[in-house]
């Protein structure tokens, strides 16, 4: 049985409307899902023209009224916004506001069971907090809006699957969060994920933080008094973690099927290899060939699944925005949805 999908917009004033159009464009995706836009169906509409696709916009008050068909679009229309109201490209307090109630929207939608999983259009954190909505991304308004305390961040390119310890905090601060506790809870939470995607018996590698993973303490001794014991107390629980790995070969041997997952010790850490290899730009032709790559927050009482790229106020309007990682994104949401 396809289950149902709540996509949101994103900031209308980005890219989210007109990726979100191109991706529903490919008859497979209602093959494997019923997709729900949340949003506005008039910003969807100027984003169909904006990418030159012909289909009926469709909205609905309920998810039970969705038509699910391919040419159709369902839009549960918040009636927030008209296309005069925004300008394309640029920050508002507008376009921040309509974009955070979309996702409140969504949320409840899945709280309340209407929808099977959630998935989520970039927003601009400048104009959400512009508008008073006081959060530092999509993560932190799920994990406040579903009572969660324990979560982490998780990024997927095709086999390639990264957790982070830490995300958006700065640097120095990042270090400061490599405890024990935390480091065990994130490799509980990998291993939990991989099984509900279906992989019954989980490989997890677990990074250093240090160069070398410090060289038996010469370069930090996070990885002595942190990381190890709780990769330890983690084996002791059944899961099969393994490390400290040293970053710079890590995520080599993750592509190269060492490992299921790779628990990460900050943002940086995990998303650059992450975008190397999903994000690839042509020379030739000066445009980005594959901007792929998924966000997936883990720990949550729903799925939530997200694109892994920003609102690309550059490219908004000119319907050349790459929808090949909104495309995974429903994909991940769907494995997520079927295991579950």
């Amino acid at each position: 049985m396809r289950k149902i999908l709540g996509i949101t917009m994103g900031d209308p004033a980005g890219v989210g409307p007109e990726i979100t159009v191109k991706a529903l464009q490919d008859p497979k995706v209602y093959e494997s899902c019923k997709p729900l836009v949340v949003g506005d169906a008039a910003i969807l509409e100027r984003a169909c023209g904006f990418v030159g696709a012909k289909c009926t916009i469709h909205p609905v008050a309920d998810p039970s009224e969705g038509l699910y068909e391919h040419g159709i679009i369902d839009i549960l229309d918040l009636g927030l916004l008209r296309p005069e109201d925004i300008a394309i490209g640029q920050v508002s307090a507008a376009a921040g506001d309509a974009a955070f109630r979309y996702v409140r929207k969504v949320i409840e939608l899945a709280m309340d069971g209407k929808v099977d999983a959630t998935v989520t259009n970039p927003l601009n954190k400048e104009a959400m907090n512009l508008a008073g909505h006081h959060f530092s991304g999509h993560t932190e308004i799920y994990a406040h809006y579903t009572g969660t305390e324990h979560y982490t961040m998780m990024l997927a390119h095709k086999d390639l699957r990264v957790v982070h310890v830490s995300t958006h905090v700065s640097l120095r601060e990042a270090c400061d969060r490599v405890k024990k506790d935390r480091v065990l809870e994130v490799i509980s939470i990998a291993d939990k994920a991989c099984r509900d995607m279906g992989i019954a018996k989980p490989r997890i590698g677990v990074a250093g933080l240090n160069p070398h993973c410090g060289e038996g303490g010469l370069f930090g001794r996070e990885e002595i008094d942190e990381i190890t014991p709780a990769i330890e107390a983690a084996r002791t629980a059944g899961i099969n973690a393994q490390g400290p790995i040293p970053p710079d070969t890590i995520f080599s041997k993750a592509i190269g099927g060492w490992y299921d997952i790779v628990v990460a010790m900050y943002h940086d850490q995990g998303h650059i290899p992450l975008k190397v290899v999903g994000f690839v730009y042509d020379r030739e032709k000066q445009s980005w060939s594959a901007v792929e790559g998924v966000n997936i927050t883990l720990g949550l009482p729903i799925i939530r699944t997200s694109v892994d790229h920003g609102t690309a106020f550059d490219q908004a309007g000119t319907g050349k925005a790459n929808e090949l990682s909104l495309k995974n994104a429903i994909e991940y949401a769907v494995r997520f949805a079927a295991n579950r």
